[in-house]
């Protein structure tokens, strides 16, 4: 099952298999889904049938698949048995391909367009009656979170006050370290540590030259030591040697910055990876003297893993792994804390012509991203976010370590929505996505849809 679990990760996700009238246009469903299924064929009790393998059916025959109407749903579908299969729902016009051999695997894509209940089923002849079919249940009210449960996922807007051309100061920065069962999906919660409440933390914003003073509290009802190590600090942990505080302490330290760059802060107190996995982590950037340049947008974006008992679409509380972290396997991957952080919980927006800058790190704790915005390209990358070297320009993919960071620059040139994703693209599968959307008037000579023939 792993292997087939890599194909249909490796496939991407971006494409639709639609029935007799072929290929459905890209622009009817989104890069990501609004709900996933993922459904294994097996034998069970001398019966041919579907088995979920993942959400609140897990391990149901034949499961009845409930989603809103009009959402963008995506059904994965392994092959356990070894036999042919495929999968169709005849309603709405989708037939996948047909899979030959135990672990192969594909998918299908589409838009509930309609409610009511509808049938999917295997279309190999004899395989419905041998009960290879269940039920589509468009409509049906998804359970979702508590609303009094919180919601910790980082605003990207928030990217504080360029420094300008001032004068270096002294800044004090205050943190305070937190422990708080918080949103982690539309029906799943996860007990975060976080800096300030968020995830990442606040985006601290000082100027080289700056002398700085941080003042950690590790709140009363925290249940274990934190700590903040600064990549930007040149002293003993970057920080953590000193600020090891207990439940309801408080420690401080100054630094001096003096290299300008974007650097990413975290927790340091062992075991290091599962305070990191939690959601310690932030950055700090230091402007040069002269300050950055000015652009219409900029945008505060972090790359993270969590490691969980649970599998990802399970609903309910999930719970920290430390296996499934020692082996690098994070159940879930998201950008700014949360499943929908950048797609539903906050909306990245500019206009045609507008220079974007978005500063990009790498919490992890383990994997390294591969940024990428698809349908755009950067005209300028700041490798490992070096203020001192000359830019990287037009590229397509900028590689981030853990415990690193970049910054990218790029006009927008014509409307609609751009995807943000790790090109790891199978990623996109344990909720690692955000959309930028531009507005304006579209300009032909920079791109053109081909407009259909009559009676298509």
């Amino acid at each position: 099952m792993g292997a087939a679990k890599r194909f249909f990760i490796a496939l991407g996700m971006l494409f639709v298999l639609v029935g007799a009238h072929g290929q459905q246009q890209a622009s009817d469903v989104s890069y990501r889904p609004d709900v996933t299924f993922t459904l294994r064929t097996d034998i069970a009790g001398g019966r041919l049938v579907y088995v979920s393998e993942a959400g609140d059916t897990e391990g149901q025959v034949n499961p009845d698949l409930e989603v809103p109407e009009n959402a963008v749903v995506q059904i994965n579908v392994i092959n356990g048995d070894g036999a042919v299969h495929d999968i169709a729902l005849p309603a709405f016009g989708v037939q996948s391909d047909q899979i030959v051999g135990k672990d192969s695997a594909t998918a299908v894509v589409f838009r509930a367009t309609k409610g009511g209940t509808f049938e999917y089923l295997c279309t190999i002849p004899g395989h419905k009656a041998a009960g290879m079919f269940g039920r589509i249940v468009v409509g049906a009210q998804q359970v979702q979170a508590p609303g009094d449960v919180i919601d910790i996922s980082k605003n990207p807007l928030e990217v504080g006050e360029p420094v300008g051309r001032r004068q270096p100061r002294h800044v004090t920065l205050d943190l305070v370290t937190t422990e708080v069962e918080a949103k982690l999906g539309p029906d799943a919660t996860y007990r975060y540590w976080t800096f300030n409440d968020t995830v990442p933390g606040p985006f601290l914003r000082v100027r080289q030259g700056d002398t700085i003073t941080v003042n950690l509290e590790n709140a009363e009802d925290s249940r274990h030591v934190h700590s903040v190590d600064f990549h930007a600090v040149t002293g003993p942990g970057g920080g953590a040697a000193v600020t090891q505080a207990a439940p309801g302490e408080s420690k401080s330290f100054t630094f001096k910055a003096l290299h300008p760059g974007l650097y990413v802060y975290h927790c340091a107190t062992p075991m290091v990876a599962q305070h990191i996995a939690n959601g310690m982590y932030g950055m700090i950037l230091v402007e040069p003297e002269n300050g950055l340049a000015e652009v219409d947008r900029e945008f505060y974006i972090m790359q993270g893993e969590l490691y969980t008992v649970q599998r990802y679409g399970s609903r309910g509380l999930h719970e920290f792994s430390r296996k499934k972290m020692l082996d690098e396997r994070p159940e879930h991957m998201m950008f700014n804390g949360t499943m929908e952080a950048l797609t539903k919980t906050y909306k990245l927006e500019a206009e045609v012509g507008d220079a974007v800058r978005i500063y990009f790190g790498v919490g992890g704790p383990n994997l390294v991203a591969s940024f990428h915005v698809i349908g755009e390209i950067f005209d300028r990358v700041y490798d490992e976010a070096s203020l001192t070297s000359s830019p990287l320009t037009g590229v397509q993919t900028t590689l981030v370590p853990p415990g690193g960071a970049t910054i990218v620059e790029f006009k927008v040139d014509y409307p609609g929505k751009y995807t943000i994703v790790d090109h790891a693209l199978g990623r996109l599968e344990k909720g690692l996505a955000g959309v930028l959307t531009v507005k304006g008037k579209p300009d032909p000579e920079t791109f053109k849809p081909a407009k259909e023939e009559p009676g298509h």
